[in-house]
């Protein structure tokens, strides 16, 4: 029953997904303009680790893209919050976790698809990283997305105006982008910045698919990177499923 209903919720959002294929296309220019511009300034600077610039920036912004782009997603809750959709959803005896995951997994793949585009102008731009590197990439892009548009979502769903969620969210977004490191690994930050730095889960997985693009799977970064990953999943999914019910009230 919950594979049925998370498959029937998840075909019909990812179906007006993809009938707006500019939509998908400019969600990732951002992440785009940060390689062609900012990419080649790193070309030459002594980045105090392993692998090259390439290997060192692509990875932060997949990571970027999934911070960023999920996020957001609560927007459309508030959206369909105020046409009454949330609400006919609710009435019906379909699953509260099929409701969220329906909707989450459609993120996922539209961020991951976005990820493949953006991973394939950086090839074309002087990546080289293994193939097993790329698709863990891509894994733990799609684990972050679903993440963080549960929090997204249950947010959303309490806040339930624009003029709320919106600055809560950029409150959130920008000391995450930070204190991840995913322009510049952390290592090359103060003392009191890369410890305060640990505090911030998303850096363990920007530090995890960073060592991924050069071939290491075996690391204490990549040890990390999962545990972490996973935990928040399992977190978020359980505090997004609580906000469909607690929007009974």
């Amino acid at each position: 029953m919950l594979l049925h209903d998370t498959a029937l919720i998840y075909g019909r959002y990812l179906r007006q997904s993809l009938r707006s294929r500019f939509a998908l296309l400019f969600g990732v220019l951002t992440p785009l303009l940060y390689l062609l511009f900012f990419g080649p300034l790193l070309t030459n600077l002594p980045l105090g680790g392993q692998g090259s610039s390439w290997q060192m920036l692509v990875p932060g912004l997949l990571m970027q893209l999934g911070l960023f782009g999920a996020l957001f997603a609560g927007f459309t809750i508030i959206i369909e919050s105020g046409q009454g959709v949330v609400e006919r959803m609710r009435v019906t005896p379909v699953s509260r976790l099929a409701l969220l995951l329906g909707r989450v997994l459609r993120e996922a793949t539209v961020f991951v698809l976005q990820a493949v585009l953006l991973v394939l102008a950086a090839l074309a731009m002087g990546l080289r990283a293994p193939l097993a590197g790329i698709l863990i990439g891509f894994a733990f892009v799609g684990l972050l997305t679903v993440s963080l548009a549960s929090l997204s979502y249950a947010v959303a769903l309490r806040v339930r105006t624009p003029q709320q969620f919106g600055p809560l969210i950029n409150a959130v977004s920008m000391p995450s982008m930070l204190l991840s490191g995913l322009m510049l690994p952390m290592s090359l930050a103060p003392g009191w910045l890369d410890a305060l730095s640990h505090f911030m889960p998303f850096r363990y997985l920007v530090d995890a698919v960073r060592d991924a693009y050069v071939g290491s799977y075996t690391t204490a970064h990549m040890l990390y990177g999962v545990l972490v990953a996973l935990g928040l999943t399992v977190l978020a999914v359980t505090v997004g499923t609580r906000g469909f019910r607690g929007a009974e009230a």
